[in-house]
């Protein structure tokens, strides 16, 4: 029975700062790349699969309350309503299912409502995931359906592409600041050295610098291996309640940090083209809500569809100070052996950027390294991890950090 006077008590005792908000018992990922599976729809029951096969006590048609999926565009596979589609072939009819969408942050979005449906005491146990079926088209269907998260007067109207729009970013970035190309590409380096370990990317290829370097041009300085990959894929979680983790697994991870910020659509209507206004506000709500700090963080996935994204979100999230991304990766603190990974899983760069997966695919990672499953790529002793998805060119962006059970 629906008793609103215990839910909102069950909320005023749930949000109290560092208190876990959720837990997640399971994760489940697809494999990233060019897939044969005729339909995004075949990935995410992949997804699924592995999710519940961790999690073999929960019942997903009787325990799962609610689904809420990301997915970006209908156009890659000319099909919407595709949330009950999913939720059918994933076996959850007949609960609820949503999708979400807010550019390459769709599944972030669906991450976040999943936990306020449970802080709200309405459900118990709830899945959120992503996908997207990408390569399927060409190329230039692949940009302009991507461009639409872009604004359309004043930017897709014009030509520019979301390459077009990280280029300006990244000219604004050094010269403000002395960024280098180098920098950059060292990015690109680290994470495909990342991505080599990890079984599920989609690039999984070691590049050295000069790779990098003499890789073709896409939009100055931005040169292919700079650029994130058009994938396919997707990704699943499963969230309780905190105080219901044990009857589902002997492993959780608490999500005890959700933050969100929103900016302009157009690049061209801000005041600053070297820094995300909503990652930043992000990123405040969600340590505040944690009762963490920047140094605190262990382990990190951030959103690099470009290195230069990667660069301003050290500097956004407050790993270093404004201007010092570059540093930051030349003294080798981001590498998988150094004093704060970011990107373990490869990133977007190496592990793919199927846009309505990526969200939550960054919360399968953290919840790998949190739980010792890692692999080659574990980062030894991690407690603390922290996620980081944006939409489009950062109109929309989603910070979550966890805890380690």
């Amino acid at each position: 029975m629906f008793e609103p006077e215990k839910i909102f008590g069950y909320l005023e005792e749930t949000l109290v700062k560092g208190k876990p908000l959720v837990a997640v018992v399971s994760a489940g990922l697809s494999k990233f790349g060019k897939m044969e599976a005729f339909t995004g729809r075949e990935l995410f029951v992949e997804a699924v699969d592995e999710a519940l096969q961790r999690c073999p006590d929960l019942d997903p048609r009787k325990d799962v309350k609610a689904t809420f999926i990301g997915m970006m565009s209908e156009s890659f596979e000319h099909q919407g309503h595709v949330a009950p589609v999913l939720s059918d072939w994933a076996g959850l009819l007949p609960a609820p299912a949503i999708r979400t969408e807010v550019a390459c942050a769709s599944s972030a979005a669906a991450l976040r409502f999943g936990i306020f449906s449970i802080l709200s005491g309405v459900y118990d146990v709830v899945l959120v995931g992503g996908l997207e079926k990408m390569t399927k088209r060409s190329t230039l269907e692949a940009t302009e359906f991507l461009g639409m998260a872009a604004d359309f007067p004043f930017e897709q109207w014009t030509g520019v592409t979301f390459p077009g729009l990280y280029a300006l970013m990244a000219t604004a970035h050094m010269h403000r600041y002395g960024t280098t190309e180098e920098q950059m590409g060292m990015v690109a380096v680290k994470n495909h050295h990342n991505g080599a370990l990890n079984p599920k990317a989609h690039l999984q290829k070691e590049v050295t610098l000069d790779d990098a370097l003499s890789s073709r041009m896409i939009a100055y300085p931005l040169k292919l291996y700079d650029c994130s990959l058009i994938s396919d894929g997707a990704s699943c979680a499963i969230l309780t309640r905190p105080e219901l983790a044990e009857k589902y697994t002997d492993s959780p991870v608490y999500i005890i940090g959700s933050g969100q910020g929103s900016d302009t659509l157009g690049l061209f209507q801000r005041e600053d083209l070297t820094s995300l206004r909503a990652a930043r506000k992000a990123a405040r709500e969600a340590y505040e809500m944690a009762g963490v700090e920047p140094k605190d963080v262990d382990v990190a996935e951030v959103h690099d569809c470009f290195t230069i994204a990667e660069i301003i979100a050290y500097e956004d999230l407050g790993f270093c100070k404004p201007g010092e991304g570059g540093k930051f990766i030349e003294d080798g603190i981001p590498m998988l052996d150094g004093e704060l990974p970011v990107n373990p899983s490869g990133g977007l760069k190496s592990k793919g950027h199927p846009v309505g997966a990526t969200g939550v695919a960054q919360i399968y990672e953290i919840f790998l390294q949190l739980t010792g499953q890692a692999e080659k790529r574990q980062v030894e002793g991690c407690r603390i991890g922290l996620t980081h998805n944006v939409g489009g060119s950062g109109a929309s962006c989603f910070v979550h950090i966890l805890k380690g059970g």
